[in-house]
């Protein structure tokens, strides 16, 4: 009797060995809240932070293929999703549509679609483990919740079966004080520092920087014939020619967003300070964020 047990635990354990693996999701990853997977997929891979940089791109390519990028500032994550062995890989055109269809369910926009292989380029630096820069089925996404900014940025493979998404928050941006308290702030301290978001690598100033441009510009004119440079420096990333050009062009952007709001361009001077003014450590991403900046200096 003993010997027939034996002889029936193994034929158990030999039937166990030939059962197929169960696909798991790499340790410590699962999915984001905004999205269920795609079907018969698994998490492979994943990374977050809580406060780091990326550059989402948007809109149509230009001549040279590149697109604009948004930069947004906050926590992020990244996920890379595989199918599962012994299923039939979905094309990467069907997933991107998906993605696209429950954004639209859910309320959200879509800043840019790229349907196909490399049919633009986005910034590889600002947008890292998402691909070598050549756009793949590419998705841009924006959920905008109270104050809250959600930016996801979907690529998936042409016919592998694979994608990758990172998705990052932020507040959208404010002046974190009025009208009074900016003037008084300039009359006593001789600068403020305005929350201004430009689009990464350029000088155009995002929509979500409205709000903080008219009350700066009510301030300026609540202080009668008071004259004001506007700064601009920027970080340390990129060469210091570059900084220097780029911080001159914002400088002068912002100087034509106050005159547009009625500021007097003659109260006005623009001056870019590129990387040789900064106010914290260039060597971690939230100082950098803090040389990234806009202030206007009483003279």
């Amino acid at each position: 009797m003993k010997r027939m047990v034996v002889g029936v635990v193994s034929l158990l354990v030999s039937a166990l060995s030939t059962l197929p693996v169960v696909a798991q999701d790499a340790e410590g990853c699962k999915d984001h809240p905004l999205f269920t997977r795609f079907p018969n997929m698994q998490i492979v891979d994943c990374e977050s932070s809580q406060f780091d940089v990326r550059g989402f791109p948007t809109g149509a390519p230009d001549k040279d293929g590149n697109t604009k990028s948004v930069e947004v500032e906050g926590p992020v994550v990244f996920l890379g999703y595989e199918v599962k062995e012994g299923t039939t890989p979905p094309s990467g055109l069907q997933i991107m549509r998906n993605f696209e269809a429950a954004t639209k369910k859910a309320g959200g926009t879509i800043e840019g679609q790229w349907p196909g292989w490399c049919k633009a380029n986005y910034d590889q630096e600002r947008m890292p483990r998402m691909g070598n820069g050549c756009m793949s089925y590419g998705l841009t996404m924006k959920f905008v919740k109270g104050t809250r900014e959600t930016w996801v940025f979907f690529q998936a493979s042409t016919d592998q079966g694979s994608y990758q998404l990172t998705v990052s928050e932020r507040e959208q941006m404010k002046q974190e004080v009025g009208v009074n308290e900016l003037v008084d702030k300039l009359s006593k301290d001789g600068f403020i520092t305005l929350h201004v978001n430009f689009d990464t690598g350029k000088a155009t100033i995002t929509p979500d920087s409205a709000q903080t441009l008219d009350t700066a510009a009510a301030a300026l004119k609540a202080t009668g014939d008071l004259k004001v440079e506007v700064g601009g420096p920027t970080d340390n990333v990129g060469t210091p020619e570059a900084n220097l050009k780029l911080s001159q062009d914002r400088a002068q952007a912002v100087m034509a967003a106050l005159v547009q709001r009625g500021v007097a361009a003659a109260r006005l001077t623009a001056k870019g300070y590129g990387q040789t003014a900064p106010v914290a450590d260039n060597r971690t991403e939230d100082g950098r964020a803090k040389n990234r900046r806009v202030e206007l200096v009483k003279r």
